[in-house]
This record gives C-alpha cells, structure tokens and sequence, in this order.
C-alpha cells in the first residue's frame, strides 16, 4: 500500500472508531426527509395542533429554508425535486393556507406542480400519483389519502383514493400471499388504518357495510398488536403519520395508538426541526463498521466481547409480532420498532464471525440466524427481505445484493458446524447460486432493490448490485464452489465497462461516480483479483474523498418505503474503508 492511500485508510479507521456510541457500536445518522418532516407536522397537527404546536412551527420553519432551488422539495437536501414530496409538502401547507408567512413556499410549490402535472386539477394530481407507483400501492394510495384528509383534492377527493382492503388483515400472515394484496408486507399498519378511513367516506352496499363492520374490531387489534410499545411503526416516521392521520380523521384519536404514534413523531423531531425517514439503522451500521475495519484496528478494541454481547443480544429469541417470522433474525436496529429481516441478518452474523476469537460462545446464535434464513428462501432460491413468497411486489421478491449477502454469511460461518448443518447450508447455497444465474442480466448487471441511483434510468443501480453480487461470489469461489466462473466474468465485464476512465463509478455508465458506488465496486474488482482497475479506483478515491472527513458528504442512493430516497452519513466512510482493506 503506498503512503498516501495507507494514510487514507488510517484516517478512515480512526474516524469509523471515534464514532462509536455507548456501546461501543455505531448509531450512524440518516439524513432529513422533507417527506418525512411534512408527514410527521400534518400527523401531528391532526392530532392535537396546540399541544404539538411547537413541533409544528419548528418542521414547517425547516421546510421552507430547505426548498430545492426550483421551489419544491426533493426527499433529503441533496435530491432533486420529485412528485410525491412536493404534493406532500404542498398538503402540509394547507394548515397554514391563510398566513402570509407562508405564501411564497405554498405559491412556489403549487408552480412546480403545474408544471410536472400540467394542473392542480384533483383528477390530474391523483392520476399522476397512480401512473407513478402503477400497480404498487404501498405509496400511492397513503399519499392520496393525505391529500384528500388536507382538503387538496377538493371536496369529492376520496373517490380518488383506491380503497384499500383493510379486512383482509384479519387473515393469518401465512395466507398473505394468496390475497394478492395490493402493499408490501411492512405496510400492512397503512392498509388497515388508510383502509378504514377511505371506507367512512365511501358510499357502500349494505351488506358490505355489515361485513366491514364486523371485522373493524379486528383489525384494529392487528393493528394495536402491530404497534411497539414507543409508538413507531417500523421506526418510521412516514409510517406512523399516514397511520397517525388516518386514525385521527377515521374518529379513532382516543384510542391509545394515536397517542403512542403522536409521542413517537414528538419525539423523533430533531433540533433543526426536521424528521428523518427512520430512527436509525443502528444494527447495520454496525456491522458495515466491524466488518470494515482491519484485523489489526479490531484487535486493539478491548471491547470486542462486549460488541458481541451487544449484538448477541438483538438476535430476536421469539415469533416478532409484526412479520410474524421465526426466531433468529436481526432487525436494522436494535429499537422496538425494528423488525428482522434478511440483509441485516447477514450482516450481523458475518459481523459476529469478526468478532468471535471463540466462535463457540456464538455459535448457537450463528445456527439459528443461518436457519432463519434459509427459512426464508423463496421456491426461486433467492432470498426476499422480510417475508417469504409474500407476493409479486418488488419489496417483497427475492433480491440479487441481499441473496448474495446471505451467501456469503453462509460461507464464513459453514465450516464451523457439524457435517448435517453444512450440508443444509450446501443445498440452500445451490439454490441461490441458480436463482443469481436466472437474474443475472444479459449485460452481466444485477439490480439491487434497496438501493438506486437518482440520476439513472428508472432510477436503478445496477453497479451497486454487481459488486455486492460479486463480491460475495468471489467469497463463494475462494471457499472453493465451482461454476462460477461464467457468472462472475460477466459481472466483471459489466463494471470494467461502466468505470470512468478516470477510475471511479457511479450507478451505472456515464453517470457521476460517488464515494460509495466507487468503493462497492473497487471492493469487488479487488476480491476478484482485478488490481490495475482497482487500483485505479483507489486513485479516484483519494481524489474524491475530502481530507477533512468531517467535510465528506454521502450521497442518496438508498431507498427506503417504496421510492423514498436517504442518505446515511455513515456509508461513505465504511464503504470506502471496506474497499481499500479488501485492496491491500
């Protein structure tokens, strides 16, 4: 390692570290979501606008000082401005339509609308927002309901809103896929509560009236049961105000979900007066972080078993309420709104594996988190995120980076267990293996499902997810599984043919390179042994990465609910140091 790059990855290290929280893990830092500030006021001013009167002056403060130049509002600062935020944004705006104070955003926006929809016609707005999520109403219909609860789509705006089939909650989460339901599995608080309120201002047979009627006591305890005790759904914020609203609006604000959901928002407000998308993404920060550093930074931490106590101890140890999958899994964070899901799992356990001297005091946790995910493994091999052959939506198939991930937490930790787990593991491994080859792309891409590119065709990424693929195929290969060698040239190509010539990446070819999608990418040319183009990235870095890294500024290609875009400060430092650890 030459000095300057080995004096980068030093300072990488040592930043990573200094971050670390009480525990000695890492709580990272979302970015602010203007969807989710505008939420979290409109929720919360529904609720009780005097009580939470000072969260609301505070978010709505925060909205117009970070309007994009155009005058409406992208997901995080650093976005460009897009449909679902701004009408969001615009709804919010409608408790304060009469102050003068507050003309200009509302003016502005309502211009920008115009333009991206041609008017501020009810029927126009809806259709946009229906033509934009097309089947997947997980996000469409939840927006529209907000409008049609802030007056914006006039007074005949619930024959907009597409009537969720809320009584269909009431069904055990194992018949879920045979309901076709219209929301992905983490949404189903949103069905039930949207789905009540639409269904009060909907003209109806009498005895669909009656068969409503009866399931709504139900659904609502699925709903209660839903809830964690702090309130929030998921840790969400976009979640828990479409909830919070809907409640309000459907009479039900005297039931303590309300007042468990308005604590939550209260609470997650931060000083600027803004909302993150979600709490945090404690858990998987985490192990980005520990499985970033080097062997020789890890060993000088003397908290190492309490790092492994810690994260031993977010193992869920009984049936989660909301998924209603087995014991086993990790949850991107240890909060009570977290719920296990498979990428976080992987992470975690190949995490633990790093932290282990002695694997013996986790191996139990290993076998059952390695369980769990071959639990979930889909009949195509591939692994989905939360719930298994939930349905045919995106969110909830099976994914190439999250497939590839849990392969490789399967390698590391194989050899440890008795001859029958190994041969467990060998057979879900063949799967995934041919489920990768099926969704390898003729151009030798993978697209990534929580992760995109604003900036790419449909908003897609497919460098991400070719070097997550690849990196754990590579692992895979080294382990010494054969016929891989096809699959992996062709992911090799893709990316050799996607890197600019000044060495870095971006989402995919021509476009911008970034810290993360250059380090992903350099990581995985590296473990594959490609080092004049590896090498050549790491150039790029150390041009791109400013030499005060407090200075360094992540980009937003994560997506979150839906197409919900965030960044997260803590992915450029882990990203870029993965890569140069695995490079030297």
């Amino acid at each position: 390692m030459n000095e300057k790059r080995k004096q980068l990855f030093q300072n990488l290290e040592q930043k990573i570290l200094s971050l670390r929280n009480e525990n000695n893990l890492w709580t990272g830092r979302l970015s602010s979501s203007a969807l989710s500030t505008a939420l979290a006021v409109f929720a919360l001013w529904k609720y009780d606008k005097q009580k939470y009167k000072q969260q609301i002056t505070h978010g709505l403060n925060w909205l117009v000082a970070n309007r994009n130049a155009d005058g409406a509002w992208g997901d995080t600062i650093r976005s460009q401005s897009n449909l679902s935020t701004t009408l969001i944004s615009w709804a919010t705006f409608s408790i304060v339509e009469e102050d003068e104070k507050f003309q200009e955003p509302i003016h502005e926006a309502e211009a920008w609308l115009k333009r991206r929809v041609g008017s501020l016609e009810p029927e126009m707005l809806s259709q946009a927002i229906l033509d934009h999520y097309k089947s997947d109403q997980t996000f469409s219909v939840p927006i529209l309901a907000m409008c049609a609860i802030s007056g914006r789509l006039g007074e005949n705006g619930w024959k907009l809103v597409p009537q969720l089939p809320y009584h269909l909650a009431i069904f055990p989460h194992r018949l879920f896929r045979w309901l076709k339901l219209s929301v992905v599995s983490y949404a189903i608080p949103a069905l039930i509560a949207i789905g009540l309120v639409k269904s009060q201002h909907s003209k109806k047979n009498i005895f669909r009236r009656a068969v409503r009627a009866t399931c709504r006591k139900r659904v609502l305890n699925v709903l209660k049961s839903k809830q964690p005790d702090n309130g929030g759904f998921l840790e969400a914020t976009p979640l828990t105000a479409f909830v919070l609203m809907s409640m309000v609006h459907a009479d039900y604000q005297e039931l303590d979900i309300c007042e468990k959901a308005a604590q939550f928002l209260s609470h997650s407000i931060r000083e600027d007066g803004s909302w993150p998308i979600d709490t945090n993404l404690s858990t998987w920060v985490s192990s980005l972080s520990l499985n970033a550093l080097s062997d020789a930074s890890l060993s000088l931490i003397d908290s190492q078993s309490d790092m492994q106590a810690n994260l031993l101890e977010q193992q869920y140890k009984k049936i989660h309420p909301f998924t209603r999958t087995k014991p086993g899994g990790w949850a991107w964070t240890n909060l009570q709104g977290g719920v296990p899901d498979t990428d976080d799992t992987s992470g975690a356990l190949i995490a633990l594996h790093r932290l282990s001297k002695d694997k013996g005091l986790a191996l139990e946790a290993a076998r059952n988190g390695i369980s769990w995910l071959i639990s979930l493994q889909n009949k195509d091999g591939g692994f989905p995120t939360f719930c298994k052959g939930w349905g045919k939506l995106p969110f909830d198939c099976s994914c190439p980076d999250i497939s590839a991930h849990a392969l490789k937490s399967f390698v590391i930790w194989r050899d440890e267990f008795d001859k029958k787990f190994q041969k467990k593991i060998n057979k879900s491994l063949k799967k995934a293996v041919s489920y990768l080859k099926k969704a390898q792309l003729q151009d030798g891409s993978f697209q990534p499902l929580w992760f995109g590119n604003e900036l790419g065709e449909h908003h897609q990424n497919p460098v991400y997810g070719t070097s997550i693929v690849l990196y754990g195929l590579a692992e895979l290969q080294k382990s010494g599984y054969e016929g891989l060698n096809t699959m992996i040239e062709k992911a090799i190509r893709f990316l050799s043919m996607t890197q600019h010539h000044h060495g870095g990446w971006g989402g995919d070819k021509d476009l911008p390179p970034s810290i993360e999608e250059t380090s992903l990418a350099l990581r995985a040319m590296a473990a594959c042994g490609k080092e004049s183009l590896a090498h050549r990235a790491a150039e790029c870095l150390m041009q791109i990465i400013p030499e005060n890294l407090d200075e360094i500024k992540a980009t937003p290609i994560g997506l979150y609910f839906a197409s919900l875009w965030y960044y997260e400060d803590m992915y450029p430092l882990v990203f870029a140091c993965s890569a140069l650890k695995e490079l030297d």
